[in-house]
């Protein structure tokens, strides 16, 4: 590295004269804010610089990166420079943006038999009503492609959804073509595709059939208790109940077994009880 000595002040008053001593070779050195930090030791500020410098864009980039979609903020967050920067170059690339979307409204969107007659503004508007949303508050954009091509988009707004539609713009004679590239494109170019909703009116139980339960509908119940009770078996005789005024006939008891010959009769356990003697056979 050779080293130079500084010579004065050029005669603009902005650069600084410097020399080789060995080659008497003259050098001029911008007077910038960077030479100043250097002369006063200030390696903060340099290095302030230094990325600033760095993060810097060409005019020819940030009009190529507003042509592509981009917004000024996003171009000047993503540069590290000023919005006052990006918009002195923007502005022309922006009214570009905004001149090819107006041309685009007035394209044919493209049908299975060929261009429709209408213009997209006009299918489009039609759509509109037919949903119940504000035209005028919808807007238009547009942006180039990394092929070359214009992308046309339409925003707007219903409830509390954004929604955007975009379309292929192919400028030519009597207007150009358009071209959907996504479902809402499509939808807002079919007039046949949106189908107005029911309306929801109060049910009157009066009027109204009564709907079968379900298992998951169905009302609580009470539910029948179940008596236990010994069920006769169908080979049994159950003999029917009496009327109720007749009077029950009582039966009589059955006459006791006999003991056998030479054996004592064992008395039964109601004898036992009521102290009755049996009498012996």
């Amino acid at each position: 590295m050779r080293a130079l000595r500084v010579v004065g002040l050029h005669e603009d008053g902005k650069s600084i004269v410097c020399e080789d001593p060995a080659s008497r070779t003259r050098f001029l050195l911008p007077a910038d804010e960077r030479l100043r930090a250097a002369a006063r030791g200030d390696i903060t500020r340099l290095g302030q610089i230094e990325i600033e410098l760095e993060s810097q864009m060409r005019p020819r980039e940030i009009q190529a990166r507003i042509r592509a979609g981009e917004s000024v903020e996003q171009v000047a967050s993503s540069a590290g420079v000023t919005v006052q920067r990006v918009e002195r170059f923007a502005y022309p690339v922006l009214l570009e943006r905004s001149r090819t979307a107006e041309l685009a409204q007035r394209a044919h969107p493209i049908r299975e038999d060929g261009p429709d007659v209408q213009t997209l503004g006009e299918v489009v508007a039609h759509s509109f009503g037919q949903r119940g949303h504000d035209y005028s508050q919808a807007t238009w954009d547009s942006w180039r492609g990394d092929d070359g091509k214009w992308v046309v988009v339409l925003s707007w707004k219903a409830g509390r959804s954004d929604n955007r539609a975009h379309w292929a713009f192919a400028p030519g004679a009597h207007g150009g073509t358009v071209q959907a590239l996504d479902e809402n494109a499509e939808v807002l170019l079919n007039p046949n595709a949106y189908r107005a909703p029911r309306t929801v009116r109060a049910l009157d139980p009066a009027k109204e059939p009564a709907v079968q339960p379900t298992l998951d509908s169905a009302p609580d119940e009470p539910v029948a208790k179940v008596i236990d009770a010994p069920i006769a078996e169908p080979d049994e005789d159950v003999e029917p109940p009496l009327p109720a005024d007749e009077p029950e006939e009582v039966a009589e008891p059955a006459p006791r077994a006999k003991g056998k010959k030479n054996h004592p009769i064992v008395p039964s356990w109601e004898d036992v009880l009521l102290g009755v003697r049996s009498q012996r056979g």
